[in-house]
């Protein structure tokens, strides 16, 4: 049996083994000699520029989209201080950047940039003081350079009022004509351009900046293109001023930003970006659209007193740290559909116009570590979600958030854009269409064509539909119909007529609630409501004790009476009116359930008493008596609108006196009794011949008094910070 060792080697016992290995090793150093060392390979792609090479380059520039550009590409740039490229790259290329003719672009992509790159000393010198501008500016630029020198000429003269003197050299401005192109450029050092007008676009995407970027004070009269570009150390942008679109989309700033000041004149993508390190976006003017979707937030992001003139989108954005949007002005929506918060969001002192809010839909954030903060009494308001399947969690967390931060009006509008939701999700299951039953007919009169009909009910043949979003997997029916759709329709199994009734009892005691007092969220408005039912109520109880007759003998009020009565519930009809029109989201159906309460079954009881007739005993007394034994201010919860029939106490009530010229008061006063359960006498209808139907409007209103009383409680409950304390936690 052979060794192991000779297993290994087999050809020992082959003559041909050895010579066929000294074959292959030949190979192999002749492979070796000829491809030569892999060292010598790389060096080969990045070729070191020499001035040579930089004379040859700029003497034949190639062209590129119709443009002239010095091409420099793949090559390595050595700009270190001992370099002996240094001083003559900058003499001899701002001399060929800076023709008076077009400018040929510099092109630098796939290059390799060691030590730092000074753009300012390849532009050109703008003097501060002088009107000549250059010609190459638009009628934009042209402003805002003339703005800038008017700037800098105010900061000259303040420092020489104020004796600050000695920085050595003066403030210049710097007009850097060619484009500038540096995709996948590796920059070893940093890249200076403070001060400087870039008058050409910028093309930079995928560059690697590993000593950062300083570009503070900028002007960017064209397109700025940073995709995908790999900050390593920080940026520099303060005050820079970006006249075109500007893209940073999917690039990494490894170790934080500064943009304070800045202004965006076009719309701006930081989407898919990394941001890690101070991320300092405070005082920066947004005039387009702001776009951070799917961005990570390593550090902390600042845009404090920023203000953002169209959409900032932070969609499914995720912050590790604070977001601090404090004293920020928003002009449109700020989108922060499904992103997750860290430890804090701050909206402190944030101003949302008229056409702001915040979409929060499926927002994430934890309720133990995360606050979102805002200014007492606003935040709350500008919260918005579509719909309430799948953000009832979010709305609950919410409400806990500013409960536990004690802005109980916030978290009392959070709970109440909870209830409209669902109030709004409860009337589309009563008057939308089931697309699990409904027919091709009522598919189409919802909004679907008719071969988008026939595709939902063939589909649902085979499976039901468990959600409306299922209608999206049916062939032909898009987003847009979707859309188009979605609030008519639903998806049940089976529905019978029990669950609709139960579900429409359910929805019309919900809208009261949230009609009437707002989810008992508005005690202004609840409290008109009392305003205007008292003075309605008194006007009837007056109608039916004081008229009862025309003729044979008349039984009729004096005039007098009638205008006092008038007047004063007039004025308090006016201030409830006034409250119920100010506070409610809805005023005309706050109006129109107000008048099915209170007009329809009293005006039918007045009426069938006004037809019948009245023929009975004390027609010429009064039908309500007082307890004459005192006169105080008292709270008659356990009162009852009927007098006792025990005598002894049925001796303390005596009739309303008629001859009175404050008679009229008395019936503002039972009413006040019957609605509030509170009042200044105990004034009550008397039991003995009076007609029922009289009676029957009496205990209406009491009804009714006890459901409002409830309701102001309540409202009263979760609108004063103890109470609400008390009955929550």
């Amino acid at each position: 049996m052979p060794s192991p060792n000779r297993l290994l080697r087999p050809w020992e016992d082959n003559p041909v083994g050895p010579a066929l290995a000294w074959l292959v090793a030949l190979v192999l150093v002749l492979g070796i000699a000829i491809a030569g060392p892999a060292p010598a390979f790389a060096a080969d792609s990045h070729p070191l520029l020499t001035l040579d090479l930089l004379r040859q380059r700029l003497a034949t520039p190639v062209q590129r989209e119709g443009r002239a550009a010095i091409d420099l590409r793949y090559y390595t740039i050595d700009l270190r201080p001992d370099s002996p490229l240094a001083d003559s790259f900058y003499r001899l290329l701002s001399g060929g950047l800076q023709k008076p003719a077009t400018a040929p672009a510099l092109d630098l992509s796939y290059a390799i940039v060691q030590g730092d790159l000074d753009l300012q000393r390849l532009g050109q010198r703008e003097p501060l003081y002088g009107d000549t501008l250059s010609p190459l500016l638009s009628g934009a630029g042209q402003a805002q350079l003339k703005r800038d020198r008017q700037r800098l000429l105010q900061l000259s003269r303040l420092s020489q009022s104020l004796l600050i003197q000695g920085q050595g050299s003066s403030q210049q401005i710097y007009l850097f004509k060619a484009p500038l192109v540096a995709a996948q450029t590796r920059f070893t050092g940093q890249v200076l351009g403070g001060d400087t007008f870039f008058l050409g676009r910028v093309l930079a995407s995928g560059a690697v900046f590993e000593q950062g970027l300083a570009v503070t004070g900028a002007r960017f009269n064209q397109s700025v293109n940073l995709s995908g570009a790999d900050f390593r150390q920080g940026v520099q942008a303060k005050g820079s001023l970006f006249f075109e679109t500007a893209r940073f989309d999917q690039s990494q700033f490894r170790a934080g930003a500064n943009f304070q000041g800045a202004e965006f004149k076009a719309d701006v993508n930081f989407s898919r970006a990394v941001l890690a390190g101070d991320l300092n976006f405070s005082r920066v003017q947004w005039q387009g659209v702001a776009d951070f979707a799917r961005t990570l937030w390593l550090g902390s992001a600042f845009f404090v007193r920023s203000y953002f003139a169209r959409a900032l989108f932070f969609t499914e954005a995720r912050f590790d740290a604070p977001l601090v949007l404090r004293q920020a002005r928003f002009g449109e929506p700020v989108n922060l559909r499904n992103a997750m918060l860290g430890r804090e969001m701050d909206l402190g002192d944030a101003l949302f116009l008229p056409a702001a809010y915040l979409n929060v839909a499926g927002l994430e954030f934890s309720l133990e570590e995360t606050q979102i903060l805002g200014t007492p009494g606003k935040i709350g308001r500008v919260f918005s979600v579509p719909q309430l399947a799948g953000n009832e969690t979010l709305l609950r967390n919410l409400e806990r958030n500013f409960r536990r931060l004690e802005q109980i009006s916030d978290a009392n509008y959070i709970a109440y854009t909870a209830e409209r939701l669902r109030l709004k999700a409860w009337q589309q299951r009563l008057l939308g269409t089931n697309i699990n039953t409904a027919s091709v007919a009522a598919l189409v009169r919802v909004g679907f064509s008719a071969a988008q009909a026939a595709a939902v009910v063939e589909q649902r043949q085979n499976q039901t539909f468990i959600g409306t979003e299922g209608v999206l997997s049916v062939p032909g029916v898009d987003l847009a119909a979707y859309l188009k759709v979605r609030d008519r329709i639903f998806a049940r199994d089976a529905y019978p007529i029990t669950q609709r009734l139960a579900l429409g009892l359910r929805w019309l005691w919900l809208g009261g609630l949230v009609v009437l007092s707002r989810y008992g969220t508005s005690f202004g408005l609840t409290f008109g409501l009392g305003l205007v039912a008292i003075p309605t109520f008194a006007l009837m109880f007056w109608i039916v004790d004081r008229y009862r007759r025309r003729r044979a003998p008349p039984i009729l009020p004096p005039i007098e009476e009638g205008l006092w009565l008038a007047g004063g519930g007039g004025l308090l009809l006016g201030l409830g009116l006034n409250a119920l029109l100010r506070a409610a989201d809805y005023p005309l159906l706050t109006l129109g359930f107000l008048f099915m309460l209170l007009v329809p079954v009293p005006a039918g009881l007045i009426g069938l008493v006004i037809q019948r007739g009245r023929y009975h005993d004390l027609m010429e007394e009064s039908y309500f008596v007082e307890d004459g034994s005192m006169r105080q201010l008292r709270l008659l919860i356990a009162r009852l609108p009927v007098i006792p029939k025990f005598p002894f106490f049925r001796d303390r009530y005596t009739y309303l006196l008629l001859d009175r010229r404050w008679n009229w008061l008395n019936y503002l006063d039972f009413s006040l009794n019957n609605w509030l359960k509170f009042g200044f006498n105990d004034i009550r209808l008397r039991d003995q011949h009076v007609p029922g139907l009289i009676t029957a409007l009496v205990w209406y209103q009491w009804g009714l008094g006890l459901l409002y009383t409830a309701l102001l409680l309540w409202t009263l409950s979760r609108t004063i910070p103890g109470l609400n304390l008390l009955i929550y936690f």
